[in-house]
This record gives structure tokens, sequence and C-alpha cells, in this order.
């Protein structure tokens, strides 16, 4: 099964458990994250089960579901044991690894620029400036974002949710664009 086909479904966990062989095939460094543990009080999963969980949080769109299934990629290569787990850096990491992932499989340059430019800013506030340079583009990102903040530990959600929701009225106000709930 392809790419395409497994991210585009309405079960989207189903069908990434239902075809794991062949999206291993397609992305062997997905087997880094399964069980790799987040060992931070702002998870509750480790790394491949909280992006099961965003993937599961997201609309049937596969440059979101793309981007989610590799925004936290180089997590396992990132890390940083202190008194708490840290990933510093670990987006620039998956956006790095996820360019290398996305020639390997034939997307074209401008699409992995793309992708790797949500990917890398999963992590990162939307500023006005990019509000007002590409709107369209903030709007996906904020879908990711969404998705992402969401699959955080649920007692350690008020701050994500205030910031999605802030961003999300400044986004309709700018165009009255608004997103499926």
């Amino acid at each position: 099964m392809s790419l395409q086909e497994i991210l585009l479904t309405d079960d989207i966990v189903k069908s990434i458990n239902d075809n794991m062989d062949d999206l291993l095939l397609i992305i062997p460094e997905i087997k880094n994250m399964i069980g790799f543990e987040h060992n931070h009080p702002h998870h509750h999963l480790d790394v491949w089960n909280h992006t099961l969980l965003a993937l599961s949080l997201s609309e049937n769109d596969f440059d979101i579901r793309l981007c989610l299934l590799l925004h936290d990629i180089g997590k396992p290569f990132s890390y940083q044991d202190e008194e708490v787990r840290h990933f510093r850096n670990h987006a620039v990491v998956s956006a790095n690894m996820s360019k290398i992932i996305l020639k390997r499989l034939g997307f074209d340059d401008d699409y992995i620029k793309y992708i790797c430019y949500l990917i890398e800013h999963h992590d990162t506030p939307i500023s006005n400036e990019q509000i007002v340079n590409d709107y369209y583009l903030c709007l996906k990102l904020l879908k990711i974002q969404k998705c992402d903040a969401l699959a955080h530990h649920p007692d350690k959600l008020e701050k994500r949710k205030k910031y999605i929701d802030e961003m999300h009225k400044k986004l309709v106000l700018k165009k009255g664009v608004e997103w499926d709930e």
C-alpha cells in the first residue's frame, strides 16, 4: 500500500496499524519512534503513540497528515536526559530527516521545502508577520499545531489550547475563513 493510501483514510490509526509493515518499508526511520519514551511531564505517551494520537485528531488532508507523521521523527536523535528529558532542536532535526526521507520517496523540491517548513515550525508560535506574508500556510501550520498540542498530556493542555484559540481568532479575523471543527 502506498503512503498516500495509508494516510488518506477516515480511520488513520487503523490504517497505519493495518499497514505497519508497508509503512516501515516506506519510512524505516519510524522504527526509532516506536516505544521511545518522552519521560517528560507534558507527554503521557511515547513518541509513536503521541504521533498516532495527533494523527487521529487531524482532518483527512495529506499535507497535514504527512507533517504529523514526521513532526517528531527526530526526537530519538535530539534528546537530552536531564532531570526532565528535553528535545531541544527536535523540530529542526525532524525537518532535516524529513527532507532526506521525502527526497528518497521522490517528492519534488518545492513540496519538500513546504512540508519541512511546517515540520520545523510545528512547535513555534506563529507571528503576525507570518500571517501577513502567507495566511494559508499559517492556517495549515495552526491545524498541525492544534493536533500536536491536543496529543500532549491532558493535564498540561491549558496553555496550548489558549494559544491555539488565540491564533485561530487572529486567522479568522484576518480572512474570515473558518476551519472544520
